[in-house]
């Protein structure tokens, strides 16, 4: 972003009204130096393009952080506090308050979603955050550790289950067998009961 700010002659922390002023002063002088001939139309034909650019690029980041006139950005750190302490509840009730929902705000949300055990609520706030700002090294690392854990229950789940199959089916087969061994027991009695019987008749 940085580098946007250095095309306008700006710092970081310049007020709307310097982004405005430096922008169309800029833009006015290389509107004007595009339609002269050699090298300094051409120049001043790719300084309006990066002009463009670096304008649009900070206009949408000032958007969605919502970064005021003084150069401060929205205040989450009432809300970070409270996740910190464990209410999840009013948590959520001052991130409910904030009406500018930028990137920050959406990757708050997720960790509120986290807390609650709604992992797919949460995967798609930290979605919506990465769109925002997809080159955000915090969202991306809670988003690929949110991608594993999600992966790992699922395992966890698919293993549960084959062992609760597996058990159903020894139990069934223990229960088969039962019946079978049972059969040979009563079975076996009956033709040694019969044969001491025939021994006492003789």
């Amino acid at each position: 972003m940085q580098e946007y700010y250095k095309i306008l002659g700006l710092t970081e922390d310049a007020a709307i009204e310097e982004i405005e002023k430096a922008y169309n002063e800029k833009k006015e002088k290389y509107m004007r130096e595009r339609f002269y001939e050699g090298e300094i139309g051409n120049l001043a034909a790719k300084n309006l393009t990066k002009l463009e650019t670096a304008y649009q690029e900070i206009i949408n980041y000032r958007k969605h952080v919502k970064i005021g006139e003084k150069g401060v950005e929205q205040d989450f750190s009432e809300v970070e506090q409270l996740l910190k302490e464990g209410d999840v509840a009013k948590a959520q009730q001052k991130l409910d308050d904030i009406l500018d929902r930028n990137a920050e705000w959406h990757y708050l949300q997720s960790v509120i979603f986290y807390k609650k055990n709604w992992s797919n609520e949460s995967k798609k706030q930290l979605e919506i955050a990465l769109n925002m700002e997809p080159h955000n090294t915090k969202y991306a690392n809670a988003y690929t550790k949110l991608k594993e854990k999600m992966a790992f229950n699922d395992r966890q789940f698919q293993t549960g289950n084959d062992n609760y199959s597996n058990q159903q089916e020894n139990a069934n087969q223990r229960q088969m067998g039962g019946i079978e061994d049972s059969c040979c027991s009563f079975c076996g009695t009956w033709c040694c009961l019969n044969m001491m019987c025939n021994m006492c008749c003789r």
